[in-house]
């Protein structure tokens, strides 16, 4: 099996079947909402940080299988890192989006966002693949914010 038939296994499974989706709308968590006009992508972040651990991460928008799927993989990445972590991850996530170079170590953070690695090709879709991710280093940001 080619690396990018696995990937594109990975894209549809998350979209097929999202993890982390549903707000939860509760106290302690931080909400943002994006909107991508160019294309219609809609989406809405929830982070939950107690002690500087990211405890919780929700999703749920709509959009084409790349947005949606990189919103699902994305919380399963996110969940139980440090806000530091976490913030690295989402920066090695743009940086491999925009088709620069990742080290071995940066690659083995990724995990299963790696499956995106292929959008780069694919200017037009970058913002499908980031829309999550931006909403949740704003979220982080704000809940960083909070703590101080």
């Amino acid at each position: 099996m080619k690396l990018e038939d696995l990937y594109r296994q990975v894209i549809m499974d998350h979209y097929k079947n999202p993890r982390n989706k549903g707000l939860v709308e509760a106290d302690g968590y931080q909400t943002v909402h994006l909107h991508n006009p160019s294309c219609g992508d809609d989406m809405t972040i929830e982070v939950k940080v107690e002690g500087n651990i990211i405890k919780d991460v929700r999703q749920a928008g709509t959009g084409c299988s790349i947005c949606c799927s990189s919103a699902s993989v994305m919380t399963e990445e996110l969940i139980g890192k440090t806000v530091a972590e976490a913030n690295k991850t989402i920066q090695n996530f743009y940086q491999m989006i925009q088709g620069n170079d990742l080290t071995d170590e940066e690659i083995e953070e990724l995990g299963e966002a790696m499956a995106y690695k292929g959008v780069s090709q694919f200017p037009a879709r970058i913002k499908c693949a980031t829309l999550a991710w931006k909403a949740a280093e704003k979220a982080l940001k704000e809940a960083d914010e909070d703590e101080k």
